[in-house]
């Protein structure tokens, strides 16, 4: 773990591994341990994988905005002297992080990874239901989103459930969501409500594009990814059975060989699959 220090915030950041540099965002409300299953990439890639601000060991204060933490990872490649385009990889809360990257950065993309995650903007309803659970966080903590996310956020099927090492993710997420602290939950939850509808900047993307779905994630699920493989011009897209919304956390091996195939591709060749290819892997 290194700490980075950026003019409005410190960073810690676990970086392993050497060559084609490899963002991983986490997701909300958790930290990079949750891309510990990642690691075996680093024999390939260099991977840089931060605690986003206000979570994990990072410091404050909490987020104000998606866009402010795409300007983070940015800064953050700089501080790691990153000058070549970085292949960004975001889950959930990092893959809306991931876009903003895209749009707001484009120069700083090699490619972009896009899991378990969407384009669009919340519907009046999740923005509703962000505000009061933000509400209830603000009164009786961190259980609150433990109890209202944890249910949803691994595969339901038999197959899932059996999974070696489920129990173990169970315990990291819930020991992750109590670490991290109410104000940056309520912030964060009030940066997801308020970001913007993606799809359109996405349709200026001209990277080649990995889009990664749990078959049974209830949170995003791979409709989401589906309307996305409309939107890129240059997409591969992967549904992973029998997992859920942490598809790279309950099923790494799976995840990892599909993610090193594409990245043979954005380093062997600078693109990925062309734009009338549209390849689409249902993994079984």
């Amino acid at each position: 773990m290194h700490t980075i220090h950026l003019p409005d915030t410190t960073l810690a950041v676990h970086t392993c591994g050497s060559g084609l540099p490899v963002l991983l965002l986490h997701a909300f409300p958790f930290d990079h341990a949750m891309w510990a299953g990642q690691d075996p990439l680093a024999d390939d890639v260099r991977l840089i994988v931060p605690d986003q601000r206000g979570f994990g060991r990072s410091a404050g204060p909490p987020p104000a905005s998606i866009a402010q933490l795409a300007d983070d990872a940015v800064a953050l490649l700089d501080a790691l002297h990153v000058a070549e385009p970085a292949v960004i990889c975001g889950l959930s809360m990092g893959g809306y992080v991931a876009e903003h990257v895209a749009a707001r950065h484009p120069h700083r993309v090699r490619a972009l990874i896009l899991v378990d995650t969407k384009l669009e903007a919340d519907t009046p309803e999740a923005r509703a239901a962000r505000e009061k659970l933000a509400a209830t966080v603000a009164r009786v903590g961190q259980e609150a989103v433990a109890e209202a996310m944890i249910p949803n956020l691994l595969a339901r099927s038999d197959a899932g459930r059996a999974r070696s090492g489920r129990a173990a993710g169970e315990e990291l997420l819930r020991r992750t969501i109590h670490a991290t602290p109410v104000a940056t939950i309520t912030a964060a939850l009030a940066a997801l409500a308020a970001r913007p509808d993606m799809v359109e900047p996405m349709r200026a993307v001209t990277v080649p594009v990995l889009l990664v779905v749990g078959a049974e994630d209830t949170i995003t699920p791979p409709d989401c990814m589906e309307r996305a493989e409309r939107v890129f011009p240059r997409p591969r897209l992967l549904i992973m059975p029998h997992c859920g919304h942490m598809a790279p956390l309950e099923d790494p091996d799976t995840f990892n060989a599909a993610v090193r195939e594409f990245l043979r591709e954005v380093a062997g060749h600078g693109a990925g699959p062309q734009a009338d290819e549209h390849p689409r892997n249902h993994v079984h």
